[in-house]
């Protein structure tokens, strides 16, 4: 089955431009007890009672916050443009996969304080592709291509139903234009990408914070291939 996964109906109304002030104090906010430690869960809690938050608009702050102490340690291990020629490149494939969908349908993406963009969709034990799932797939082989990258693994989560189909049709695909992929399904690929000493493709903060380099291919894409206008920075 394929479906397109889109913006909620409310979003445009809970992501509207008055909103942006706010945003921005409870970013400050979040990212404030962040950087001093404080617990996500009750930090985030605390800060969306006080704005008076509901619970797309949490998951979106809660995106885009970082601590200062993450925030240097991500950009000290990040990976410039021109520094991934000819390098290996192991992509957190959900991570990735979902975040260009949800662009590509239309939907609001947040850019972190760290600079990467993120969703607020989310993988619960399932997955099915979607109508720009495909077209997903192509971009990030374009844009790989284009930074001359010597090789790229996908690793997908074996325990998520239907990761096996999304491996095969990425495989199908790389097979199809010449990009030359391989593909793995793992029980986590967190812990694989946190000790790769190649460069990681990833959103996620659990894994950036660990890795030695990443590339930010999701602003890549937004910057260079990409035209999309529902995007939150604050």
């Amino acid at each position: 089955m394929i479906r397109n996964i889109g913006k909620s109906s409310s979003d445009d109304k809970w992501f509207a431009p008055k909103w942006q002030p706010v945003f921005k104090e409870a970013v400050d906010d979040l990212c404030y007890f962040l950087s001093r430690g404080y617990a996500e869960r009750s930090a985030l809690q605390l800060v969306g009672n006080r704005y008076k938050l509901n619970k797309r608009q949490r998951k979106a702050i809660y995106r885009i916050s970082v601590g200062e102490q993450q925030i240097t340690k991500r950009i000290q291990s990040s990976c410039a443009i021109e520094n991934v020629k000819q390098e290996d490149v192991e992509i957190d494939g959900f991570n990735l996969l979902i975040l260009l969908e949800s662009i590509l349908s239309g939907a609001y993406v947040f850019k972190g304080r760290d600079g990467l963009f993120r969703d607020i969709s989310s993988v619960h034990g399932s997955y099915r592709r979607v109508l720009e799932t495909d077209h997903a797939i192509v971009l990030v082989g374009k844009a790989l291509k284009e930074l001359q990258v010597n090789s790229v693994k996908w690793y997908f989560d074996y325990p998520v139903s239907n990761s096996r189909r999304i491996k095969n049709k990425v495989l199908e695909i790389s097979d199809n234009n010449g990009f030359g992929w391989s593909a793995d399904l793992v029980m986590n690929p967190d812990k694989i990408l946190i000790t790769s000493s190649n460069v990681v493709v990833t959103s996620d903060g659990g894994i950036l914070d660990h890795v030695r380099r990443w590339f930010n291919l999701g602003a890549y894409l937004i910057n260079h291939h990409i035209n999309h206008s529902n995007i939150i920075a604050v």
